[in-house]
């Protein structure tokens, strides 16, 4: 098992690139099975874990898939099932959301119950709601949904969403494309990595408007083809490397980072005494002339609202703040497990419902540390850095579910952190 071992309080100065999006990336190799003719080539893929997870979900059940340097190469014209392996899907969230493309362009799918990062209950409710609105029949059996589309394949519905669920619009707008008809999504999620995947769709040969609103409307097509197309930057990633650059940094430039998709983090950064500053090529960031934040009080919620994924990172960043600071988190319940390991290495925090309060400290002590989940991990990554002494962080294989090359990326600015292969 891998470790990250760090020598804390160097400054971190310099460029760092920003890969393509996880978020986005999965769901576009989903919609990647829609295509009954031509390859598609998507640029920009990240080498993550939970890429590769789904590269061998799609490839179970008969996708081609190569890989040429950031660019993988998918050929799903002649896929052999419609039950992709329960072990892979259980392992990843993500990964049900092959079932709107198989449901929609065979008739039938047969996806296991999911899993990933044990950060709260994300029922598949609303995407089974959505798949049956457009007529298909959906059972639950032995952990696994059974959907069936009726005589003649799916049909358009307008569909209201009760939570403005990233995952059931991705799977919902995806079984659409195929549908006879209009649907209609309303409350959809509007995040930039659903922009990403309409586009996608769109280039496909798909007819999607409305992305990045609360209201897409999608017009049925008999069939798609591949694409060409190049996956956004990692605004969680970009995100990450701003908010260590606020508190560390003395300067640092951010490339790739898209301001449009980080309003909410910029203004908290901001408030927090950061100066930020954006191109059209990234955003750059230098601290506080004091060295220490100023306490804000964040509160988590649906884009374009502070993002849960970005939670732990602010958290760790204002353990050393000067006064109290208040996180609160709506998205998911389970989402303060990162708490017990700051408090190690000597962050003030207590937990107040669903809100941490964080009393600011002269400085965080080096500890041993184990990630609980993705964006813990890089919560830790970065309290280490700011720490006195050495540091350990364990549970690093969470980390590379979502980042690529963390250590690298923070070497190349400066930090003291290297990756221990046991």
């Amino acid at each position: 098992m891998a470790e990250i071992l760090i020598e804390g309080g160097r400054r971190l100065q310099g460029t760092v690139r920003v890969s393509g999006a996880k978020n986005a990336v999965l769901p576009i190799l989903a919609a990647s099975l829609l295509a009954s003719r031509g390859v598609s080539a998507i640029e920009e893929v990240p080498s993550l874990l939970d890429v590769e997870h789904m590269i061998q979900t799609i490839s179970a059940i008969g996708a081609r898939v190569q890989r040429e340097g950031t660019t993988l190469r998918v050929d799903a014209t002649q896929l052999s099932s419609v039950e992709p392996p329960h072990d892979l899907v259980r392992r990843m969230r993500a990964s049900f959301v092959v079932a709107g493309p198989l449901l929609a362009r065979f008739g039938e799918a047969v996806v296991a119950l999911p899993g990933g990062c044990n950060i709260g209950p994300r029922p598949v409710d609303l995407h089974m709601k959505g798949f049956e609105a457009m007529g298909a029949r959906v059972t639950l059996e032995n952990g696994c949904v059974h959907l069936q589309a009726p005589p003649g394949g799916l049909h358009g519905a307008r569909i209201y969403l009760d939570i403005a669920s990233v995952g059931a619009t991705q799977n919902i707008m995806m079984a659409a494309c195929l549908a006879n008809g209009q649907t209609i999504i309303e409350n959809a999620a509007k995040e930039p990595e659903n922009v990403d995947l309409a586009n996608y769709l769109n280039a496909m040969g798909a007819r999607v408007r409305g992305a990045g609103t609360d209201t897409i409307r999608i017009d049925g097509v008999p069939e798609l083809n591949g694409a060409v197309h190049s996956v956004i930057p990692d605004r969680i990633e970009a995100g990450t490397f701003l908010i260590a650059g606020a508190v560390l940094g003395e300067g640092v430039y951010v490339e790739n980072a898209v301001s449009e998709h980080l309003t909410s983090l910029v203004a908290k950064l901001t408030e927090a005494g950061a100066t930020l500053e954006d191109d059209v090529r990234g955003i750059r960031v230098w601290p506080i002339e004091q060295r220490r934040l100023r306490a804000i009080d964040v509160k988590t919620h649906y884009y374009p609202a502070y993002p849960t994924d970005l939670q732990a990172q602010m958290v760790a960043a204002l353990t050393t703040a000067t006064g109290t600071s208040m996180m609160t988190e709506t998205v998911f319940e389970n989402r303060f497990m990162h708490i017990a390991e700051l408090q190690r290495m000597g962050a003030e925090i207590h937990i107040e419902g669903r809100t941490a309060v964080i009393e600011g400290v002269e400085a965080l002590s080096g500890a041993q540390v184990t990630a609980t989940d993705l964006r813990a991990g890089a919560a830790l990554v970065i309290a280490g850095l700011m720490a006195d002494g050495q540091t350990m962080v364990q549970g690093v294989h969470h980390i590379d579910r979502g980042y690529d090359d963390l250590v690298g990326k923070f070497q190349s600015l400066g930090a003291a952190i290297r990756r221990l292969e046991s």
